[in-house]
Parts: structure tokens; sequence; C-alpha cells
């Protein structure tokens, strides 16, 4: 499956390929998209992505794999899943 990593601002781009692919844990911003907490991203967010939050959601919506993100739990998951991947 190819994302379209270029969909997110290029400040972005590095933290959600890690986290996605990886399995690394994002910093608080994106760790609160992820998890699909629309307060705590906004209380998060800098002027630059809160001004953006929509083409971030999209992004989401559209490019990030469904089991990877909507709340903590399916991002702990996600994270126990490709550390363990990483470990075979």
């Amino acid at each position: 499956m190819s994302i379209a990593y270029e969909r997110l601002p290029r400040h972005l781009m590095g933290g959600m390929q890690r986290y996605i692919e990886k399995g690394i844990a994002p910093g608080d911003f994106l760790t609160a998209v992820i998890c699909n907490d629309l307060t705590e991203s906004f209380a998060r967010a800098d002027d630059i992505n809160r001004g953006i939050m929509f083409d971030i959601v999209c992004f989401m919506y559209n490019e990030a794999p469904s089991l990877c993100w909507g709340s903590r739990e399916i991002m702990d998951a996600w994270i126990k899943v490709k550390k363990e991947a990483a470990d075979d």
C-alpha cells in the first residue's frame, strides 16, 4: 500500500511516517490527532497546525491505515504490532 505522505505539511511527514511504518510514537500533537482527540489536538496545535487541521484530518481519513488511528487503544496496539514485527 502506498501512502501519500506529501499530503501532509512537510513538518509532520517524518513523525507520521515513522509512526505508520515503524510504530514509533510521535509527539503530543500527532498523538492527539492519531487518537482522534479533537480537544487535545487543538490544545496541542501550534498556529500553523491549527490552521491546517482539516488537511491533517483528511490525510488520516484518506491515507493512513484505518487500523492505526481512532483511539489511544488503537494507537497502542499499532505500536505493539509494529515493534513485534521489527523484532522478528
